[in-house]
């Protein structure tokens, strides 16, 4: 068999690259190599020809997460056609869905790596500032006034994992729903603006 151009190895690292980006949100980073580049469909060997460990793959694969755009992203305020609050609802929306809840593969890096860090302090350490980046960048879509989008953040993530935990239950989606609520009914208009409007 003859040896892969440099071309098409590029595209395995890719291949694989995004494949662990997918699996590790869904299962945890402890899915095994061998399962991985199967479902990449390449073979186990083929691993250490791409990736010097597991280690650097969870790096890579993190990043990417963060980098792709997904229906956990909101559409920048800006952007938006009817302004930042618009924005921000509909991102509390998509990222509340039991789409969302039953997708963790193609979901929000935050809650897809939150657990795996927190229980892997040195592969924490590696991905720190990718991850805490993420993180920063997540609630600034939310922010607006004086709420820097961290608590809404935090509450989001919260029952998002609960959520995911508790699928099968009807409190499932009772939690999705009450973080939902919870978070309309806070908004990030500034309370003289929202006192003017009362």
């Amino acid at each position: 068999m003859g040896r892969v151009s440099q071309a098409q190895a590029q595209e395995n690292r890719q291949r694989v690259v995004a494949t662990a980006s997918r699996m590790f949100r869904e299962k945890g980073t402890a899915v095994s190599v061998a399962d991985l580049m199967k479902a990449a469909g390449l073979t186990h060997g083929g691993f250490y020809k791409q990736f010097d460990s597991k280690e650097d793959l969870v790096d890579e694969a993190i990043a990417h997460a963060f980098s792709e755009p997904g229906t956990h992203s909101a559409v920048a305020p800006e952007d938006h056609a009817e302004g930042h609050e618009a924005a921000r609802r509909t991102l509390i929306g998509n990222y509340l869905s039991v789409w969302h809840r039953d997708h963790a593969g193609d979901g929000c890096p935050v809650s897809g790596f939150a657990a795996d860090l927190g229980r892997e302090p040195e592969q924490a350490a590696r991905a720190r500032d990718v991850y805490v980046n993420g993180v920063r960048n997540r609630a600034a879509l939310l922010a607006g006034g004086d709420d820097d989008g961290m608590a809404q953040l935090c509450t989001m993530v919260g029952a998002l994992v609960l959520a995911r935990a508790t699928t099968g239950d009807p409190i499932s989606e009772e939690l999705l729903q009450a973080a939902r609520t919870a978070l309309s009914e806070s908004s990030t208009v500034p309370s003289e603006a929202r006192q003017q409007t009362d």
